[in-house]
């Protein structure tokens, strides 16, 4: 399937929100002591009232509703996987450090797909494919294994198991959303899922914290301000920016572009929070915008790699 530029575009600007994420969520752990699982559920229930605010205001919330009953196991399956993404990838960069966790839980995804779609077409890779995910991930290992706090693991066997569940829950929810992304408004699917996302992270994070005896609350306005920009932009718009690529763009190449991720960090780390690059961060990044500009010259395929879902009216 030949993946649209404008697909594309679409779903690196996610990937670029994306990469805003963790020097967020550093700032404001930093500055309020709330524990990064505990921001990410703040962050999901911000997601979660601004999409419903939205979806108020444009008249869509019955479609949400109906979208939710037409497709009740996807659309579960998808925001449940999303949550159990993003709860173990906070995990994983708390127990294993921030560059263990991504490359583990961002690296896996890419490979997975690729993997699930030669069984589906029962064909090996083609090497261009291949070359591509090999150029991306030694980027994504280039930029994040670069830094300093590749020692910082506090428990790395817990990390890197909480990083392949993170990455398995990453593949399996672009998969499965994929097909409902081609004939679902994109508004809609998003509202839908990531209100069952928010379902998940708001309770789990409160129950990890409590169980931690973590504080719930801070003082600090730059914190709460910080969450509310994590939940309208890197999870509320950032989803419907992907799902809306993902019309005309495949599972496999929108997992690869959203390897703009770590390469956002890094280069946020060095313009505004006054790390240094090094040789092999700078070659990683470029390794990865390289990957990701190869992504829109795939061959097209006779059939769509992901399978149709008609919708009844």
């Amino acid at each position: 399937m030949r993946s649209s530029p404008s697909g594309l575009l679409l779903i690196c600007l996610a990937g670029i929100a994306w990469g805003t994420i963790g020097p967020a969520v550093k700032i404001a752990n930093q500055a309020s002591g709330l524990a990064p699982s505990l921001l990410g559920s703040y962050r999901a229930a911000v997601a979660a009232l601004a999409l419903i605010i939205a979806a108020l205001v444009a008249g869509k919330l019955r479609d949400c509703w109906v979208l939710g009953r037409k497709h009740a196991g996807r659309t579960l399956a998808v925001g449940s996987l999303t949550a159990v993404f993003q709860f173990f990838f906070f995990l994983a960069v708390v127990w294993a450090g921030v560059s263990v966790g991504t490359v583990v839980s961002l690296g896996l995804a890419p490979v997975l797909l690729l993997v699930l779609k030669s069984i589906r077409t029962r064909r090996f890779p083609r090497l261009g494919a291949l070359g591509t995910v090999f150029l991306a991930l030694t980027g994504l290992c280039l930029v994040s294994l670069s830094g300093g706090e590749v020692s910082a693991a506090p428990q790395p066997v817990l990390g890197i198991g909480a990083a392949v569940v993170s990455g398995i829950a990453f593949a399996l929810a672009t998969d499965a959303v994929a097909p409902l992304a081609r004939v679902l408004d994109p508004f809609v699917l998003t509202v839908s899922t990531m209100l069952v996302a928010a379902a998940c992270l708001v309770p789990a994070g409160l129950v990890l914290a409590l169980a931690n005896g973590e504080p719930l609350v801070t003082t600090d306005i730059g914190s709460w301000a910080l969450i509310i920009y994590l939940g309208l932009v890197t999870m509320a718009l950032a989803y419907g920016l992907l799902y809306a690529g993902l019309r005309t763009t495949s599972s496999a190449n929108a997992v690869l572009a959203t390897l703009l991720e770590p390469a956002t960090a890094v280069l946020i780390a060095v313009l505004f929070l006054g790390d240094q690059p090094t040789p092999a961060s700078t070659i990683g990044f470029f390794m990865i915008i390289a990957a990701v500009l190869t992504l829109g010259r795939a061959p097209r395929s006779k059939r769509p790699e992901e399978s149709r879902i008609t919708v009844r009216e």
